[in-house]
């Protein structure tokens, strides 16, 4: 049906370094380039799939699926097969008999009770390898304040571009602040597709990222994608982007940010948001099949200070929102617990904290972060990381 179909594959392409930090940014780096290198040589995009099945892509889409993870037992398991689990992939994938394994589904509380779905590692691959490819394409077309799961974006990006924005309509000004009702439950699978295929000609493409988008538990059929997967993540970008574009140019809308469901469109005139508000939820019924969370929709006066993203964001300064340190001092509480079961080492604990800490940092938070400073002395008084002792050894070096 599909024709005659060649496997061949070269030992050394097949080779991992064992390198815990083998997707750093370096890595990452050269991971981009390969990506650059696979879409350049295609004139349209008709013909991806061939490419994304490619023993190179897969090799990348393993070293980004094992980031964080070298020492789980699953990862472990596959590396050891390493070669023959990637040709098997790539053979499923060619001969479309390529299936997902079902979700594994639990719920966690931060403080919104989610439900996450957890894909196999096997089928995280396969996310990454589509992701590596058709990234790219899609995400030239996203305007510059959309701010998740992007490279160089981010909560931290946002909330800057946040602080310029409220410095240009003044003290006096209001924000429209909304998300969007039950998004990711909401998603329809063809609206979807129909916006995937202006991009993608590729028939194999579409046929892959349709069966990812079926391998879900949804109330509806045709309807939501899991939270958790990469490929969520990225879709939820594709699928606002036609929101994105109606706010930039059919409103005209000057401030505006997105970060995945969540957006603010600051203003001086609250009038103005009041239409803004009418019109984008008018367009979303009918052209998304969504809506905004009626509870959570709100014209809010800029100088009574506005949450978003973990801040409480006034003209002046910057706050962390109480739900954020409860969080914080929750994981500390959890890993401490963990660390003396042995189940996490110090070097995960610090890591953690210094991405809570750089988060922190935006905000006005001194005495509160020596205070959480002090907390973590306190849980581990003997401690001292790998990333800590290479920086007093790369400062003791004699030049």
């Amino acid at each position: 049906m599909f024709g005659v179909v060649r496997l061949y594959y070269n030992d050394d392409e097949f080779h991992v370094n064992g390198n815990n930090h083998v997707d750093n940014n370096n890595g990452h780096s050269r991971g981009m380039a390969l990506v650059t290198k696979i879409i350049s040589k295609m004139k349209r995009h008709g013909n991806l799939f061939e490419e994304l099945c490619s023993y190179e892509n897969l090799k990348l889409a393993f070293k980004k699926a094992r980031k964080g993870k070298t020492q789980k037992p699953y990862v472990i398991e596959f590396e050891k097969n390493l070669k023959d689990n990637l040709i098997e992939l790539r053979t499923e994938l060619l001969f479309h008999s390529y299936s997902p394994k079902p979700l594994k589904t639990f719920i966690i509380r931060d403080p919104k009770t989610r439900k996450i779905s957890k894909s196999h590692f096997r089928d995280r691959i396969i996310h990454h390898a589509l992701y590596n490819i058709i990234e790219p394409i899609f995400d030239k077309t996203f305007i510059y304040d959309s701010y998740a799961n992007r490279i160089g974006k981010g909560t931290l990006a946002a909330i800057k571009r946040f602080d310029k924005f409220k410095s240009k309509i003044a003290q006096k000004g209001f924000v429209l602040k909304a998300d969007i009702k039950h998004y990711f439950e909401e998603v329809d699978h063809k609206i979807l597709l129909n916006i995937i295929k202006r991009k993608i000609k590729d028939k194999k493409v579409i046929w892959l990222i349709n069966k990812i988008l079926c391998n879900h538990n949804s109330k509806i059929q045709g309807k939501g994608m899991p939270l958790g997967n990469l490929t969520s993540q990225f879709f939820a970008n594709i699928y606002l982007n036609e929101l994105d574009q109606f706010v930039k140019n059919k409103l005209k809308a000057k401030y505006y940010i997105r970060y995945v469901d969540d957006f603010v469109i600051l203003h001086k005139n609250k009038k103005i948001l009041e239409q803004y508000k009418d019109k984008i939820n008018n367009f979303l019924r009918e052209e998304l099949l969504i809506e905004l969370h009626p509870e959570k929709c709100k014209i809010l006066p800029l100088n009574k200070g506005i949450c978003f993203l973990g801040y409480r964001v006034f003209c002046y300064h910057k706050l962390l929102r109480k739900t954020n340190l409860r969080k914080m001092q929750n994981n500390l509480d959890n890993y401490k617990k963990f660390y003396d079961l042995k189940f996490v080492d110090y070097d995960e604990i610090y890591e953690y904290f210094q991405g809570w800490l750089a988060y922190a940092k935006s905000a006005n938070t001194y005495k509160l972060r020596k205070r959480a400073g002090q907390k973590l002395q306190e849980y581990f008084p003997n401690e001292i990381s790998s990333v800590e002792i290479n920086r007093l050894i790369k400062k003791s070096d004699i030049p």
